[in-house]
């Protein structure tokens, strides 16, 4: 599977478009763009014809991997099925092609959308108001902390620190940064639980708040989350809960009702619209009553029947978002937990739950377990034990593209060695999490035969291993044409 540049394929003279003459005046083009914003040589551009262009295109797009092709184990990133009717709504002509800047009395519906859907994420939750403006689950945890910090300033402290559990998202210790605060790490116990006795060492009224993913990043559930949403009160301290695991838990629990003041969701992981280029993302942020005057403005009110945005709410935290949300994102979600219902959201969780513990079981026997107990949606196993044949985490994983799967999250949570975090997701079926476990068992087989199989892995991708850090140092993003 090769495919060169499309200048390859470039000949003078070759066009792929037919346009008509001009029917309107021909004027030198200085007279409507400065001299000084003219390009002085023509673009190098490739002449090629239009079947050309597609074919050369649609070969570039059949060697890419993305969650329409094959199974997308990525743990803690939810990389599942993106249901086709999301796109058709999504494509709705009143949704596609309204303008921010319109009255809002001409985008009564796209407002009323909004509006449900807060509704929707605060019933799921357990808490009382939602705003949707967060464009990504590092923008809503930057959000919370902001939120926090207003809070404890109305209560006249801002305080100093957060606390975070060592086996919290990587990015919970950057929003905590920004929101200017300073993290500080709380150790698990044996069972990869928050440890209680570690974080009542570091509780007092400098601590602002504690940031807990639940299910945390080991797959499992903080089984003493009440206790401790009871010791971090006691101080005068907030709840907040990192929501990109909410998938577990869906119709089973709500974070509001186990003690979290704010959360944030995660659009893109938990309610099935599209992650990155395809998305983009979208990290709405749940609080609870106490919070809510701090909420991103605008809000959307209703004012004599009508929807409108309004900006009256004097402790708000401000803009947080260029307008008011990625939009397109918010359409998708809508009509997934419309198409689910109450019913098909709590079955989303119970299938998570019952794909990755047999998955788990699948494979532990030769893949040791972190901590080797039942998991909700993801487990965390370890290619520890391959290393005394020279086989690294990062060998399996570059294998398993061999064998037509992308590998799971490698190397995180940093807590444990040489980590393969695995998360299945609910959409796929039995025959595939049998495949894909075969295919780490034959891995498996391979380390102990023939370790430089796994070295020199990928055999059969477009692009073979790369030279991970001479690329991030040296990165080569731009194609300049020969002089």
């Amino acid at each position: 599977m090769k495919e060169g540049l499309i200048f390859d394929r470039s000949k003078p003279g070759r066009k792929g478009y037919s346009l008509p003459e001009l029917d309107v005046e021909k004027r030198p083009i200085s007279s409507v763009i400065p001299d000084s914003l003219l390009r002085k040589n023509d673009p190098h551009l490739p002449e090629i014809t239009e079947n050309e262009v597609i074919r050369h295109f649609t070969r570039l797009a059949e060697m890419n991997y993305h969650v329409d092709r094959g199974f997308y184990p990525l743990g803690s990133c939810t990389m599942k099925y993106n249901p086709k009717v999301n796109e058709d709504a999504a494509r709705l002509p009143g949704f596609l092609e309204i303008h921010p800047f319109q009255p809002s009395s001409t985008v009564q519906g796209a407002l009323r959308l909004m509006v449900e859907l807060q509704g929707y994420l605060a019933e799921i939750s357990g808490m009382d108001a939602v705003t949707l403006q967060p464009a990504a689950g590092a923008h809503g945890e930057l959000t919370s902390m902001m939120i926090v910090r207003r809070y404890h300033e109305k209560q006249g402290n801002p305080r100093k620190y957060v606390l975070v559990p060592d086996s919290a998202h990587g990015t919970n210790p950057a929003s905590v940064t920004l929101a200017g605060y300073q993290a500080k790490t709380i150790k698990s116990n044996e069972r990869g639980l928050v440890n209680i006795e570690e974080l009542k060492k570091y509780l007092n009224e400098d601590v602002a708040a504690f940031m807990v993913t639940n299910p945390n990043t080991l797959g499992l559930f903080e089984s003493e989350i009440l206790k401790v949403a009871e010791l971090v009160h006691s101080v005068g301290g907030l709840m907040y809960m990192d929501g990109a695991n909410l998938n577990a838990l869906l119709g089973y629990v709500r974070p509001g009702d186990i003690g979290f003041d704010v959360m944030h969701f995660n659009l893109h992981k938990t309610f099935s619209t599209p992650h990155g280029g395809g998305g983009p993302g979208s990290g709405p942020v749940g609080v609870k009553k106490h919070l809510e005057p701090f909420l991103p403005v605008p809000r959307v009110v209703e004012k004599d029947g009508k929807l409108e945005l309004s900006y009256d709410f004097p402790d708000s935290i401000g803009k947080i978002h260029g307008f008011y949300g990625n939009f397109d994102v918010f359409v998708k979600a809508y009509t997934y937990i419309r198409m689910m219902g109450a019913d098909g959201l709590k079955k989303v969780a119970e299938a998570a739950v019952i794909n990755a513990n047999y998955l788990m079981s699948l494979i532990k026997h030769v893949y040791k377990i972190a901590y080797d107990r039942f998991c909700m949606h993801e487990f965390v196993a370890t290619g520890r034990p391959f290393k005394k044949y020279g086989v690294r985490t990062l060998d399996i994983a570059k294998r398993l593209l061999d064998y037509g799967f992308h590998a799971p999250t490698i190397y995180f949570p940093l807590i444990v060695p040489e980590a393969l975090m695995i998360e299945p997701t609910e959409t796929e079926t039995k025959e595939t999490l049998e495949a894909f476990a075969d295919a780490l068992l034959k891995i498996a087989k391979e380390a102990e035969e023939n370790p430089e199989l796994l070295h020199e892995a990928p055999h059969n991708t477009p692009v073979r291993r790369l030279d991970d850090a001479y690329a991030s140092k040296h990165p080569d993003v731009r194609w300049k044409p020969e002089e």
